[in-house]
C-alpha cells in the first residue's frame, strides 16, 4: 500500500517498504540527496529532517510514521530561492569545515531557533546534539548567537 507525504510542500506517493527508513526514501526514492547517511543509530544527527517542525533523525524513522505528514529536509529550508538565515550565518562563521553534518546540523539549529528564539549557551548544549567530527561547535555556536541576537533587534525597533 504506498505511503503518502509532503516533502517539502509537494506531495509524493511512495510505493516502498513501510519499514524503509525516511532517509532512504528521501535520497532513493525522491532524489533530495541533501539529507545525510552518517551512523545509521539516531546518534550523529547527519540525517535530520523536520517532520511537522519538529527535528528527526530519519535513518531510523519507518516510512510508515512519516505517512500523512510534511517533511522538510535542506532542500527546502530555503525560501524564495534565497538562503535561510541559518544557512546565511553558517557562510558568515564558516561554520562548516568538511560540511558532511553540516545540512543535518542546520536543521536542527532551525528547530532549536523556531522553539527557542534567543537561546543561552545552555538551551544550545540541551537542544543541539548532533556530532561534527571537525569540531566547529564554537562556530555553530556563535552563528546561532547572532540569528538570535539580529532576531532580537529587528523585533525592537
Amino acid at each position: 500500500m504506498p505511503i503518502t507525504l509532503t516533502v517539502n510542500g509537494k506531495a509524493h506517493m511512495l510505493d516502498v517498504e513501510p519499514e524503509m527508513p525516511l532517509l532512504w526514501a528521501l535520497r532513493e526514492t525522491i532524489g533530495l540527496t541533501g539529507t545525510k547517511f552518517g551512523c545509521g543509530v539516531a546518534a550523529c544527527g547527519a540525517c535530520t529532517v523536520h517532520l511537522d517542525g519538529r527535528p528527526v533523525r530519519s535513518c531510523v524513522l519507518p516510512l510508515s510514521a512519516a505517512g500523512g505528514k510534511s517533511v522538510t529536509t535542506i532542500e527546502g529550508l530555503a525560501q524564495e530561492g534565497g538562503l535561510s538565515t541559518v544557512q546565511q550565518a553558517w557562510i558568515a562563521h564558516q561554520v562548516p569545515q568538511c560540511g558532511y553534518c553540516q545540512s543535518g546540523m542546520i536543521m536542527a539549529v532551525a528547530a532549536l531557533l523556531a522553539e527557542t528564539p534567543k537561546p543561552t549557551d545552555a538551551d544550545i548544549d540541551a537542544g543541539l546534539t548532533n556530532i561534527c567530527r571537525c569540531g566547529t561547535f564554537a562556530r555553530v555556536r556563535a552563528a546561532i548567537h547572532e540569528i538570535a541576537n539580529s532576531t532580537a533587534e529587528e523585533s525592537a525597533s
